[in-house]
């Protein structure tokens, strides 16, 4: 097939590779060739994102794209032109999703053979989901990766114009791109990049392999896109990296992240928040500047894996048991009334009874307001994908629920000091079944659902919480 074919295959033994160099930043890199322009002119595209904060974002720079190339959105795919799927690659049934959909369009083609279907994201970086995407899914006729994004206008020109399948997918460690358009998908709340890739390694994690190294972007940058949006008149920004706490490491920055949130918070911004948080990395530095600005959230992403020492190593995640309990500790008491949340990984392989019951006294102990739970998922290309496991599915999801099930008490612990208080809610939107009934989000990011009448959505209102379930409030609107 490759030699019929000049397709840019991803290896991951090009992604793994990491030089002390640093990464480029590239001003204008990002161009629409003068036969690119207007391809899209009367057509419609469709956009489906998978996945994480970053491919969110990732997937307003596509849009951004396509709607320079004169692409107009529909939410109908039957109504498409384009299709595309932006992907991630994280778990085994994050990608079962994906080609359950390739699978239900290969007769949206069949009958529109002038459709294109093109994929992106995390999923296009790995060696063996491409190479089964080229055996099994004919359908799709453009597959890119994360870091040539800045491509598309060409490579949908040889698409749609040339009729040719088109596969470019670099392996490598990337560069920063600061001429990029966006179409943001909200008009009140932002995500903005401060880095990209993650050279941590966890054992069972694929994003080093599919987002590349880690990569800051300048802070002047940064700090003139949040002005910029402040401008516009967003309320609330959210610093995304894979490792936001890494940031300027790579630019030789003493402190980096604080730095950069101190700056951020300086900008008029009214709400700021980041994700996400490696415990690794959380210096005290950052933990003052949290505590010292009041528009910086009460509210923590600190993912912790594993409760035990011996898993934590084998996850290769750099900290233990105790080191992370003494992070919460000084985070918890710098930072009063912060809400906590947390990643949790079950049946790593050979992951015993004793070791899953460390993880539950951590929980215990930290009482998070949340957890998103997960059964271990190999990946392949990782270091655990090969490791021995004898702990039988059975027994993974039976742990798996008796978390849920500590997980969701705490959570409802958390949320019922809140009953009977008035909180702040930044308003997201407005209930399709109910035009009196509104959603948003507080200080702590907790969803709350509140009757109303005539709200704006992206105002900032107060709300009185009534009443208190495992992962929302439900309140009325504070008339003032």
């Amino acid at each position: 097939m490759n030699k019929k074919h000049n397709y840019d295959l991803p290896s991951i033994n090009l992604a793994r590779k990491r030089s002390l160099e640093r990464s480029p930043i590239e001003r204008e890199l990002f161009v629409i060739p003068d036969e690119c322009k207007n391809i899209g002119k009367g057509k419609k595209y469709f956009l489906r994102t998978y996945g994480c904060q970053a491919n969110q974002r990732d997937s307003e720079t596509i849009a951004g794209i396509l709607e320079h190339l004169g692409y107009e959105a529909v939410d109908d795919l039957n109504k498409a032109d384009l299709i595309l799927l932006n992907t991630c690659a994280i778990r085994k049934n994050a990608e079962d999703k994906v080609y359950g959909e390739l699978g239900a369009l290969k007769k949206l083609k069949r009958e529109s053979p002038e459709l294109i279907i093109a994929m992106g994201g995390c999923m296009a970086q790995e060696e063996g989901a491409v190479q089964e995407i080229l055996h099994k899914y004919p359908q799709v006729d453009l597959l890119f990766g994360t870091h040539n994004i800045y491509n598309l206008p060409k490579l949908l020109f040889d698409a749609v114009k040339k009729h040719e399948k088109v596969v470019e997918v670099f392996s490598r460690q990337g560069e920063v791109y600061e001429n990029l358009p966006t179409r943001r998908f909200l008009k009140h709340k932002a995500w903005v990049n401060i880095a990209y890739g993650c050279d941590k390694f966890c054992t069972y994690c694929i994003v080093p392999y599919t987002r590349g190294k880690e990569r800051s972007r300048l802070l002047d940058d940064i700090v003139d896109e949040v002005k910029t949006l402040v401008k516009e008149g967003y309320k609330e920004v959210c610093l995304l990296g894979q490792n936001v706490n890494a940031y300027g490491r790579d630019l030789n920055m003493e402190h980096g992240f604080a730095t950069l949130l101190a700056a951020v918070a300086e900008s008029g911004i009214k709400r700021l928040r980041f994700m996400t948080s490696h415990p690794w990395n959380f210096d005290d530095e950052t933990i003052a500047v949290i505590a010292k600005y009041p528009n910086i959230m009460p509210y923590i992403h600190l993912p912790l894996q594993s409760g035990n020492d011996e898993i934590l190593k084998k996850m290769n995640r750099r900290y233990s048991q105790k080191e992370y309990l003494e992070l919460f500790d000084k985070l918890k008491k710098a930072i009063p009334g912060c809400a906590f949340t947390t990643d949790i990984i079950v049946g790593f392989p050979n992951e015993s009874k004793e070791a899953f019951n460390d993880t539950l006294k951590v929980v215990d102990y930290c009482k998070f307001d949340n957890a998103f739970t997960f059964i271990f998922s190999p990946r392949e290309g990782t270091p655990a994908y090969n490791m021995e496991d004898t702990i039988s599915m059975e027994e993974k999801e039976e742990r798996l629920q008796i978390l849920n099930h500590k997980v969701a008490d705490y959570a409802l612990m958390h949320n019922k000091r809140f009953e009977g208080q008035t909180v702040e809610v930044l308003v997201d939107g407005i209930s399709k079944r109910n035009k009196e009934v509104y959603s948003g989000y507080t200080p702590e990011n907790k969803l709350v659902n509140f009757t109303g009448r005539q709200v704006e959505i992206g105002s900032l209102v107060k709300v009185k919480i009534n009443s208190a379930m495992s992962f929302s409030l439900n309140g009325e609107l504070v008339e003032e």
